[in-house]
């Protein structure tokens, strides 16, 4: 035993080193501007987990092997990962696994003499910034729900004053067992947040509610409670997304190359945030960020509905959308032939989205626009934001390394009517939150 906890040990402080080394390896360890002090940054992006202490409750159930890439995603995000088992989960997967994954002892028994801290469940529950149940068998949340700590995962619950995530796993006659519905009625009660199993088919056999979801899925949870201060609550915040496709005939439609990435980062920063986020989507290929409203639409006209019914109650509009600014004057209802010699188009304008909203925003609702320029970036966007009364803009060159569609990165300008900042390139998720951070010091 004494010579397993040294291995751990051991290999918790390379990880460490690993850690540090990469993070000095990078080319832009930090960037600094006037308006939010410093911005962390690594090889992979946002650090928004770094030295976040998250703990994983694995029980018995089939789905604990997923559990095993959960750990490691979060440990990809400098997380320090912490992972409890009960005994029947250790026959659906082994805890070596999880400690080579974290660097951390994987803990089982409550009476371990061989651990660093002097009371585990205690320590663990003090030190802890959010704890996850995955997967969560209906028989730990009945002890849960009851008050029930007899093993070292029920009383490190009991202890824990930190946001506690349960993600329900179990056959689908058994999650909808009256039993133990109530019980999780109660854990919501006291404040547990329950995630709604998936539904799909189940390892018994069955085909119904009760599947846990993908790690992807816990981990945006996981994200959501402790990734960011929530500075933007009690906000509503509408963000438009996409490239609007207007119609020529049932086949074919005038559109642009914008995939929505942009728009889409900037919804999931705003929630993150604890703004109450409405996301107006032109089609993507995206999956919409985690507790964000999403409506669809098609066109121009579609996008203007759906902002202009929804503007009076929203405190922050982003128009990220690449929206057109023409359609086809006529809508031809057949396939349009092909024949000899030329074909002319006749386009008439969209209605301008920005320009109506910006002439009747209230003092205390803030527009940001966009711009995508290929010359006089500064001139045309400072244009934009006086003709159209918007409170800023984010302008970026499509000429621009790194800028531009399709990318994950972005170089953008921000522009407002009494000053100008430029931001390095970074993801499209950090000039999200910059955005952001601009808009509530102006607000």
């Amino acid at each position: 035993m004494l010579s397993e906890k040294v291995t751990v040990q051991n290999r918790s402080e390379r990880n460490r080193v690993d850690r540090e080394n990469m993070i000095q390896e990078c080319k832009n360890p930090i960037v600094e501007d006037d308006f939010h002090g410093f911005l962390h940054r690594n090889c992979e992006g946002t650090e928004q987990l770094r030295d976040k202490t998250i703990l994983l409750g694995v029980t018995g159930s089939i789905a604990a092997y997923k559990i095993a890439t959960l750990a490691s995603m979060l440990v990809k995000q400098h997380a320090d990962v912490h992972v409890i088992m009960t005994k029947n989960a250790t026959n659906f997967i082994n805890p070596i696994t999880f400690e080579t994954l974290t660097g951390n002892k994987c803990l089982v028994d409550t009476f371990d003499r061989n651990f660093e801290f002097q009371v585990e469940h205690v320590s663990l529950a003090k030190k802890a910034d959010i704890a996850l149940v995955a997967p969560a068998s209906a028989n730990i949340i009945g002890k849960m729900a009851h008050g029930i700590a007899d093993d070292m995962l029920t009383t490190t619950l009991l202890a824990c004053k930190a946001p506690i995530l349960v993600s329900p796993a179990m056959n689908t006659n058994m999650y909808e067992n009256l039993i133990v519905q109530d019980n999780i009625r109660i854990l919501q009660k006291y404040g547990m947040k329950v995630i709604t199993p998936a539904s799909g088919y189940l390892a018994c056999g069955d085909t119904g509610a009760g599947k846990m979801p993908e790690p992807e899925t816990l981990f945006a949870y996981i994200e959501a409670e402790i990734a960011c201060e929530k500075d933007l609550a009690g906000k509503k915040v509408l963000v438009t997304a996409g490239a609007t496709q207007e119609a020529l005939d049932p086949v074919r439609y005038l559109t642009n190359h914008s995939t929505g990435k942009m728009g889409y980062a900037l919804a999931k920063a705003a929630v993150l945030r604890g703004a109450e986020v409405t996301l107006v989507s032109a089609p993507t290929n995206l999956e919409p960020p985690l507790s964000v409203e999403v409506v669809p639409v098609v066109s121009a006209q579609d996008m203007f509905e759906a902002v202009e019914n929804r503007f009076d109650g929203t405190d922050i509009l982003i128009m990220a959308a690449a929206v057109a600014d023409y359609r086809p004057k006529e809508f031809v209802d057949h396939k349009i032939k092909k024949k000899e010699g030329d074909n002319v188009l006749e386009l008439a304008r969209t209605t301008d989205i920005l320009g109506t909203l910006g002439a009747r925003k209230r003092a205390d609702q803030f527009i940001c626009g966009f711009s995508m320029e290929t010359e006089q970036l500064v001139e045309n966007s400072r244009a934009k934001l006086e003709k159209k009364h918007l409170d800023m803009i984010a302008a970026n060159n499509l000429r621009t390394e790194g800028a531009g569609f399709g990318t994950e990165t972005n170089v953008v300008t921000l522009i407002r009517p009494d000053d100008m900042v430029e931001l390095p390139i970074m993801s499209k998720l950090e000039v999200a939150h910059r955005i952001l951070d601009h808009i509530l010091r102006n607000k």
